[in-house]
């Protein structure tokens, strides 16, 4: 793992960070040397092909000894002074491959240009089409929503968050408020239910008891010792009580 990491750091020095400085140098000149920028072109041109099919060789011959310490002795070999090795390899063996077949590259080129335009198009026109469709369900979606919230919020009002649950001590301490009156009319429809019913089991006036032996020399019948059962207040059996109250003071009163 560490030489790896080695090997990698020396192809970025020694491969791409020193000629690029190198390159700097020769275009920067006063008098620019059309030979040195040429000879750097050319290894641009290498070296850009070389990162391009390392991608794929590397998985193929990585696997070789040293194939990192190879990587980095040609790099160094292509752009060492001494050894110039851009010119060998760029003059005899890709000027020769590409200008034989510059024609069917240029062709091959144009051809994938047109498909990569053709499959852009396709695939963006489905793409679009897409979108649309599910922009419009979503919109739909959210107009829906907006129309159910509002009736389902009238329908069910939410509870009254002011106000505040109270403890069983201060419900107790509270004054307990006397209990609501009951209406006058049950109140009066109950006195008369009572009378009805009490008219009912009842005939009026009471039966009079049977006269006892020598029960005629004391008098008329005062109505002493008949027992009147108590009524409401209102009911002809408290009326008759009256009449009979006033009369017996009557006769007390004349005797």
């Amino acid at each position: 793992m560490l030489g790896d990491f080695i090997i990698r750091f020396l192809v970025l020095i020694l491969g791409y960070t020193y000629p690029a400085f190198e390159c700097f140098k020769t275009v920067e000149k006063n008098k620019v040397d059309i030979e040195e920028l040429r000879f750097w072109c050319q290894y641009w041109i290498l070296l850009a092909l070389i990162s391009s099919f390392e991608r794929v060789g590397d998985i193929f011959i990585s696997w070789l000894p040293l194939y990192g310490e190879m990587k980095v002795v040609f790099f160094v070999y292509l752009w060492y002074p001494k050894t110039k090795g851009t010119r060998h390899v760029y003059e005899t063996l890709l000027k020769p491959y590409i200008a034989q077949h510059e024609t069917e590259i240029d062709r091959k080129i144009m051809e994938l240009r047109a498909r990569a335009w053709d499959f852009f198009i396709f695939y963006f026109h489905n793409f679009s089409q897409a979108a649309q469709s599910n922009l419009i369900q979503a919109f739909q979606y959210v107009l829906a929503q907006s129309i159910r919230f509002p009736a389902a919020a009238a329908a069910n009002p939410p509870p009254n968050v002011n106000v505040k649950p109270r403890s069983p001590v201060e419900t107790e301490s509270e004054p307990h408020s006397p209990p609501a009156p009951r209406p006058l009319n049950k109140s009066l429809s109950a006195l008369r239910s009572l009378e009805k019913q009490t008219s009912r089991g009842r005939k009026w006036p009471p039966p009079t008891p049977p006269q006892t032996p020598g029960r005629e020399a004391a008098g008329p019948f005062n109505g002493e010792g008949v027992d009147i059962p108590d009524t409401i207040p209102g009911s002809p059996i408290t009326d008759a009580r009256a009449r009979l109250r006033r009369s017996n003071s009557r006769s007390q009163a004349s005797a």
